[in-house]
């Protein structure tokens, strides 16, 4: 069964950061092309056909293991939607880590991406992270070659607030449909930002308050990378928050992995998480945020933030 091609449609992916071996340049082996295999046909279990990608993933690794597995098994992309990153350049020699979103860089990166993962085309493509010197009306005409040739059927962007997204759009005809932001009960800035509004703890915030709203109001899907946020809350431990997700857990028949993931899922925003494990165990710890709707009361949800804050809400 192919998978829906307009990534909004995908609940829940798997971010593929932890494939390909380690984060240096040595060559990947057959264990690892088997280790990402096993990962895929998990996900595939558990009703996962997204998978999340970044050009700088393990150097290049990533993708290139995945475009083995999809070299093993023919037919196996017309079931899976490819989404991968651009726009970070990793320290190299004399030159520090630095951003580039200069037309011809992201156009070049595509084609590279897309000859490791062995496809004609990208289904969605984000720009990684916002370059200070990048030409808005530069990064527009790449996008637009790029969809015009048919090498991405989709945009958007990651690690961007409301109001860059906003001017980016303003500078391209070609809909930009994802932002992918690190949301999590770790991380908590995006929700607080609006309850902070007009207290003392505002200030310290950072988050760009709006950057939901306009999501929501101009089709954007919200992405969140790190929603299981290392395993901090699903651990067996003593914290308060570990003991409410494990009791929550428990009373629904489910797992802590799934109980953090509707805790995103509740949300009116309509946030898709992006599991970041490769470990085939957790993956299938993630099934019930696919088959089942976010089963958490309106007080449940509060408990869950108010444990994880520490402290009461405002």
């Amino acid at each position: 069964m192919a998978a829906p091609t307009d990534i909004r449609a995908h609940r829940l992916l798997l971010g593929c950061m932890g494939l390909g071996g380690g984060w240096d340049t040595r060559p990947y082996t057959p264990a690892d092309i088997d280790h990402a295999e096993r990962a895929v046909e998990a996900a595939l279990a558990a009703g996962i056909t997204a998978f999340d990608h970044a050009d700088i993933y393990r150097h290049g690794k990533a993708e290139a293991v995945f475009g083995e597995v999809l070299a093993r098994s023919p037919g196996l992309r017309d079931r899976v939607l490819l989404q991968s990153k651009c726009g970070i350049r990793l320290p190299d020699g004399d030159r520090p880590g630095r951003y580039d979103l200069r037309g011809t860089t992201i156009v070049r990166r595509v084609e590279e991406s897309l000859v490791r993962l062995r496809t004609d085309h990208l289904d969605v493509l984000l720009l990684h992270r916002p370059d200070p010197l990048a030409d808005p009306a530069e990064i527009a005409e790449a996008l637009a070659s790029l969809h015009a040739q048919g090498l991405v059927r989709q945009f958007g962007v990651s690690n961007m607030g409301g109001p860059r997204l906003a001017a980016l759009q303003a500078h391209t005809d070609v809909p930009l449909v994802v932002d992918q932001l690190e949301m999590s009960l770790a991380r908590r800035d995006w929700v607080e930002a609006g309850v902070l509004f007009n207290t003392p703890a505002a200030a310290r915030n950072g988050f760009a308050e709006g950057t939901l709203e306009w999501c929501a109001a101009h089709g954007v899907r919200l992405q969140a990378w790190g929603p299981l946020a290392g395993g901090r809350f699903s651990a067996p431990t003593d914290e308060p928050v570990n003991r409410l997700v494990a009791d929550l857990a428990r009373r629904k028949d489910t797992t802590p992995e799934a109980v953090l993931l509707w805790w995103l899922q509740r949300h009116p925003a309509g946030i898709a998480p992006v599991v970041g494990t490769t470990r085939p165990g957790r993956i299938a710890a993630c099934r019930d945020a696919l088959r089942r709707e976010p089963d958490l009361t309106h007080e449940e949800w509060y408990g869950l933030w108010v444990a994880a804050r520490g402290t009461p809400l405002p």
